[in-house]
């Protein structure tokens, strides 16, 4: 069965998911001052409801009678990758909190709830959708973005300038420290896939491992961390981009656009990062062999922090529990990418990461988890 309350068409349309009556209808009781709302009792109601009209968060409760919250949520974010869905339940635990974070939940909360708690959450939520909405028109509508220098930088004040009024960071803050552009690089990502988000916080960790035993300085580790966030950052620019449909091929080579290195690199040229963030960008599919992609470097011709994120890419891309992914534990993860020394991968650079992965207690950072909205 679905209820509706009624529609009050500028406000936002929230749709609770709950299959005890209770709840449900404290939600709504609790919700319908602010938001649109629209509730359902099963998975199949629910599913019925979001292909009817547009929907913009949805609570979910994660035991529901004819599906699992989880498995629900999955199936949501594949149809509605734009829908924010926050879980609530009485069946929680800090095991599946995680895991409907890593498919896509905007956030979590366990009943019985605190009514402020969840108003709070769920306006977070909202003031998050809003600037992923506007950041995925920027991206279909300025393809200046991944232009000439001097067309990216134009496209990049009108997006900066955009940003700035939905959030509380003052316009003039990501004009002047590129540090505040974080949060923005990160809301790109994440507005293009929330996976291809996950993929580049988890690559930036493994990337770091080996800056002790390279003895790089901070500067060059802050650099080497940012430029493995931001490696994939030109597959923004492909439409309707998946994750899950970017596997990388038995080759090596990724199965979607080339050209994303290039377009990545162009992407940030105006934002006056460090050279060796577009170093990375351009060249970590780049093979020691020289048979890789923009410019067939070969050898130490590939720059030390692009041979770096190289190896932890592909290593992510081997052991990442990803929507699409079957994940290698580590030791199979580690026999298949030894067998790319001298092909793919600077041997000694190799040995070290092999070496690194191996002594970090956890080879899968909690870095699905993205700052709170």
């Amino acid at each position: 069965m679905v209820t509706t309350s009624c529609p009050i068409e500028t406000q936002p349309t929230v749709l609770v998911i709950d299959d005890e009556a209770g709840p449900r209808d404290a939600l709504k009781v609790i919700l319908r001052t602010f938001y649109n709302v629209r509730s359902a009792e099963n998975a199949k109601a629910a599913l019925e409801v979001i292909e009817r009209e547009p929907i913009d968060v949805i609570t979910l409760d994660q035991k529901l009678p004819d599906r699992h919250g989880l498995d629900l949520l999955k199936d949501i974010k594949h149809r509605c990758p734009d829908v924010e869905v926050i879980i609530v339940t009485g069946y929680g635990s800090l095991k599946s909190a995680m895991e409907g974070i890593r498919h896509g939940a905007a956030g979590y909360l366990l009943k019985p709830f605190n009514v402020n708690e969840l108003t709070t959450l769920i306006q977070q939520t909202m003031d998050k959708k809003r600037r992923l909405d506007f950041l995925r028109h920027c991206l279909r509508t300025l393809p200046a973005l991944w232009g000439s220098e001097k067309e990216s930088a134009r496209a990049w004040d009108k997006v900066k300038a955009g940003y700035a009024a939905l959030q509380t960071v003052p316009g003039d803050a990501l004009q002047e420290d590129n540090m505040n552009l974080l949060p923005l690089l990160s809301d790109i990502l994440e507005a293009t896939d929330r996976q291809l988000l996950n993929h580049s916080s988890r690559v930036s960790f493994h990337a770091t491992l080996m800056a002790s035993r390279l003895n790089l300085t901070a500067s060059e580790q802050k650099s080497l961390a940012l430029g493995a966030f931001l490696h994939d950052i030109g597959k923004t620019s492909l439409p309707s981009y998946r994750f899950s449909e970017d596997q990388i091929l038995p080759s090596g080579e990724a199965s979607l656009c080339k050209e994303h290195s290039d377009r990545g690199a162009r992407m940030i040229a105006p934002l006056g990062l460090p050279i060796e963030v577009g170093q990375i960008v351009t060249s970590h599919h780049e093979r020691w062999d020289g048979q890789g992609y923009p410019r067939g470097l070969r050898g130490t011709e590939i720059p030390l922090p692009a041979r770096i994120v190289g190896i932890a890419q592909m290593f992510d891309h081997l052991t990442a529990d990803a929507p699409g992914r079957v994940a290698l534990q580590l030791d199979a993860a580690i026999r298949q990418i030894s067998l790319q020394s001298q092909t793919y991968f600077d041997p000694l650079l190799l040995e070290f990461f092999i070496q690194a992965v191996k002594d970090t207690p956890v080879s899968s950072p909690a870095m699905d988890i993205v700052p709170a909205a």
